[in-house]
């Protein structure tokens, strides 16, 4: 008797034309989140100063979000492979959009922090879901590649876009409407999804876990309040939560988190680089929109332009990423983007580059380039020779990875920062206290550069096989087969 079951699941292959509007609606889901966190910095000096906070209340209005989305991202992932992606996805728009609206409204820094971690649980159900649905949307490996290359696109988007959208806000109509952008795309990304996007769910569902989920939700946010408050209680709270999950989940039938995916070589190798990559994007982002408000004292919307250029080259590189990895495999793109991340940071932590605005800008191009080329090899990595019924809970895991590596960016930067300049940093400090921030952040790009050669060569690959043949995914197995041939 035919499986009906795993037939509805499953849907069949779509037209291109078809193909590539549903890669267009999730992209429009990638689009307001990260466009949210790139307007949103250049807004931090506004709702600074309007709400009365220190720095360390500016990192958790970015860590309280990406803390939330950084717990949830697995759940939603599995539950969408579990009940359905496109009704998970609905379901984060909806929840999205009101917490944006909400964050419009808030009254006070307490407020807005609860209301960003509203948004964060839609959020949740956003990337990871739309990365599943592109991944069972595509599912020959170049085209898959191709399409995860335009994802990593729109990030480019968003970040050329951010800086330029939120500083016109602030200045024309104040922080507050930085969230109002993400209604009306959220409710078109809503209606098309309704209309367009097929339906579809793992074959066999995978069974909730409840302790997996609260264990991570703990360490998570344990260890990102050490950093931030400097508690070292909470530090010992992470690694107990961290002994717990690594005891407990290999126990689980269906655990919130395999493990087995991580005697992939390449798989784990994208779970550092995504952790490292966002860390080092953060912390970024985080000093230089504070140094350029509040020690140059441009403009929010001047602040936007000066960042434009590390923007820009994010934006070209991306889907030049895309096609490489789909060409050429992750190896070269990798390399390039370790070098890049490490170089750009390496001329404010050496040379001062904040003194003179030829090396400004030369650190925010290179630095640029390279984060434009690390997304599409780590998210490719991801979710290639894993099971398709699992492609929910893989990309979840590249997604959780991301959004940990920019909470922890924001908390060991901040607190860095605020070591050495205090909680409401002044500018005759700010440049001398940052150094040792820059620093750390050149340590992340070398750890891309490390970690990417280390873990795209022919040993990884032949873990990634092994991996996919016992994860039961002989589809997978020959797709890494495939790619090895072809790079």
């Amino acid at each position: 008797m035919p499986d009906l079951t795993s037939r509805r699941a499953v849907p069949e292959r779509l037209p291109h034309r078809r193909q590539l509007l549903v890669l267009a609606i999730c992209c429009m889901s990638l689009l307001i989140v990260s466009l949210d966190n790139t307007a949103l910095n250049v807004a931090l000096p506004a709702m600074r100063r309007d709400l009365g906070a220190s720095v360390s209340g500016m990192q958790w209005t970015i860590d309280a979000y990406t803390l939330v989305l950084a717990s949830l991202l697995m759940l939603a992932g599995s539950t969408a492979d579990r009940i359905g992606r496109r009704k998970v996805f609905v379901t984060g728009l909806v929840v999205f959009a009101l917490g944006s609206l909400l964050c419009s409204l808030a009254p006070s820094l307490e407020a807005l922090v609860a209301f960003r971690a509203v948004q964060a649980v839609g959020g949740s159900m956003l990337n990871p879901v739309a990365m599943s649905i592109i991944t069972n949307t595509f599912t020959e490996p170049a085209a898959r590649a191709r399409a995860i290359g335009v994802w990593g696109g729109v990030v480019g988007v968003s970040m050329a876009a951010g800086p330029l959208v939120g500083g016109l806000l602030v200045e024309s109509v104040g922080w507050r409407s930085i969230f109002w952008v993400n209604l009306p795309v959220a409710l078109a990304a809503l209606l098309l999804t309704l209309r367009y996007v097929p339906e579809s769910r793992a074959p066999r569902p995978r069974r909730p876990d409840p302790v997996g989920q609260l264990l991570v939700a703990a360490l998570l946010a344990s260890l990102t309040y050490a950093i931030i408050e400097s508690d070292p209680l909470f530090a010992g709270i992470a690694a107990v939560a961290l002994a717990g999950l690594l005891r407990y989940e290999p126990r689980r039938r269906d655990p919130l988190i395999d493990l087995r995916f991580f005697r992939s070589a390449p798989f784990g190798g994208a779970t550092v680089i995504a952790v490292c990559a966002f860390a080092a994007l953060g912390g970024f982002l985080f000093l230089n929109t504070l140094y350029l408000q509040d020690v140059r004292g441009l403009s929010a919307l001047h602040a936007g332009l000066y960042m434009l250029p590390m923007a820009g080259m994010t934006l070209v590189f991306a889907p030049l990423s895309g096609r490489l990895t789909g060409a050429r495999g992750p190896r070269v793109p990798l390399l390039l983007a370790g070098t890049g991340m490490a170089a750009g940071p390496l001329l404010f932590a050496a040379f001062e580059a904040e003194t003179s605005d030829p090396l400004l800008f030369a650190g925010y191009v290179v630095f640029g380039i390279g984060f434009g080329l690390v997304n599409a090899p780590i998210t490719n990595t991801a979710v290639s020779g894993m099971p398709r019924a699992q492609a929910g809970v893989a990309s979840a895991v590249a997604s959780t990875s991301r959004q940990v590596g920019q909470t922890l960016g924001v908390a060991v930067i901040g607190a860095v920062l605020a070591a050495g300049a205090g909680s409401v940093p002044d500018p005759e400090t700010f440049v001398a206290a940052a150094r040792p921030a820059y620093w750390i952040i050149t340590g992340c790009g070398l750890a891309v550069l490390a970690v990417g050669a280390l873990t795209s060569g022919p040993w990884a690959r032949r873990t990634a096989e092994r991996t996919a043949r016992r994860l039961g995914s002989e589809e997978g197995a020959e797709g890494l087969r495939t790619g090895t041939r072809a790079s």
